[in-house]
């Protein structure tokens, strides 16, 4: 059964009620509600692998990789820190505010949370949100993606069964239901998806000034660059990988390779041998090989492939009912051409060569474009590396390596500009669903008058020394 306003708009009435019984500020209350999500999730491994096989053609394996295990692993990291994170911090209020020399902040929880999570995560990107949320002390709504239909259907039963509607629901719906969440006066937004929905739903929040994170896959794709003196091999290992994985629906996936002209042709071989080695060279005939989340999705994939067709050096076939499209290498392309210019999301990957003393030509077009949520290089030079990434503007990413910085504790993730805003992950997700409150203890014994009207000229001349 379809949700209607009326019904969104009852779940945020009560979730709203059940905040201002000031239950969900209570650190022990938050513990046990975490720990009740992780058991949740990991009583149910069995039923969200199989979810994610029906609506990704996942293996069990990838399914608890990528979405399942790293949930788990976002929930137990916010137990282990709440106690810390939660704590307020203490600060010198400074002899301006003498004697009320202390102040407070407080880490207090925004209210009623929306978390509006993709297709191609879905159990990551909606409980390992939900975590944050839980332990910033909010309630949360949930809408789940209509693409994802059997695990939108899973995670409604299994946070139906494991906690109150007023508290944490998980709703399911197309695009009605979303604006129609977006139209309630919540206290918090969390989205995951494309730049375009972004901008929507920030206009949606700034009709009742909501505060909104935004994780997006950015507008132009994220750039991977190989310099004549990486480790080809292991590059292309780690590349067919990431390719392969979830069929290349990933937000901080390679969206298009810069190879030094001077490696690029070995650079494709050790790529196809990787691709092969890793999954066949008909994937799509393989069990293990995910799938494309909708006809649409495919015949998109499908249909920029043959704009190329005569630049494929390897792949460019699938079978549109098994919505299976294999990994699919495109070489040379211009680093001007369409495909380099929007966000693929599948399992196409372009090749640009440049020169590579001419390195920095390449990374000035680069940053003209729009941020990555990722950025990846492959080098020997380290040190080189490490000076790129820390003037490019994007989200994350690594040096010889892909998509682990995803995996790492403790540290931020998203973008910026139209790969993101926020961030979140540990403390950083909590940071993300709390507002700092400041609050300065103030005495009421040997309070200075010097701030007080009137200003004579004895007070003014105190005053100024004072001030200086």
């Amino acid at each position: 059964m379809a949700h209607t306003k009326e019904d969104i708009h009852n779940i945020v009435l009560k979730q709203r009620e059940f905040f201002l019984t000031n239950q969900t500020l209570d650190l022990k209350f938050r513990k046990a509600q975490l720990i009740k999500l992780r058991n949740a999730i990991s009583n149910n491994t069995e039923k969200l692998e199989e979810a994610l096989h029906e609506d990704l053609g996942r293996c069990d394996v990838e399914a608890f990789f990528c979405d399942i295990g790293d949930t788990i692993m976002e929930i137990n990291e916010c137990i282990h820190g709440l106690k810390k994170w939660a704590k307020a911090e203490t600060h010198f209020s400074g002899l301006a505010s003498f004697p009320s020399i202390f102040t407070k902040v407080y880490k207090m929880p925004y209210g009623v949370s929306l978390i509006i999570s993709p297709f191609n995560f879905p159990v990551l990107l909606s409980i390992g949100v939900l975590a944050a949320a839980i332990a910033g002390g909010n309630t949360a709504l949930i809408k789940a993606s209509s693409k994802s239909k059997a695990c939108t259907a899973a995670l409604k039963e299994i946070i139906a069964e494991t906690f109150d509607e007023n508290y944490i629901t998980v709703i399911d719906g197309g695009h009605d239901v979303a604006d129609f969440c977006l139209e309630e006066r919540v206290d918090k937004i969390f989205y995951t998806g494309s730049p375009n929905v972004g901008k929507h739903v920030m206009e949606m929040a700034s009709k009742n000034l909501i505060p909104v994170t935004l994780e997006l896959g950015g507008e132009t794709g994220n750039w991977c660059i190989i310099r004549k003196d990486a480790d080809l091999k292991d590059a292309a290992r780690k590349i067919a990988f990431f390719k392969i994985c979830n069929s290349g629906q990933i937000c901080i996936n390679i969206n298009q390779v810069a190879v030094s002209e001077e490696v690029a042709d070995e650079f494709v071989k050790e790529l196809k041998e990787a691709i092969i080695k890793q999954i066949g060279e008909k994937a799509y005939l393989n069990e293990e090989y995910p799938k494309l989340i909708a006809k649409k999705a495919y015949e998109n994939i499908a249909n920029e492939a043959e704009e190329y067709r005569d630049r494929i050096v390897f792949g460019g076939e699938g079978d549109i009912n098994s919505l299976k499209y294999s990994p699919t290498i495109i070489y040379p392309v211009d680093i001007n051409e369409k495909i380099v210019n929007h966000e693929i999301f599948g399992p196409l990957l372009p090749i640009i060569k440049y020169k590579d003393n001419e390195v920095d030509e390449l990374l000035s077009v680069i940053a003209s474009r729009e941020h990555g949520l990722a950025f990846y290089i492959f080098t020997k030079n380290v040190k080189w590396a490490k000076k790129v990434m820390q003037t490019q503007q994007y989200g994350g990413g690594c040096i010889n390596e892909v998509c682990l910085h995803l995996m790492v504790k403790g540290v931020p993730f998203n973008g910026t500009g139209h790969s993101g805003m926020g961030a979140y992950h540990g403390v950083w997700g909590f940071r993300e669903f709390t507002h700092p409150s400041t609050v300065l203890i103030g005495k009421t014994k040997m309070n200075l008058s010097l701030r007080e009207h009137p200003y004579t000229e004895k007070k003014k001349k105190m005053f100024g020394k004072f001030l200086k």
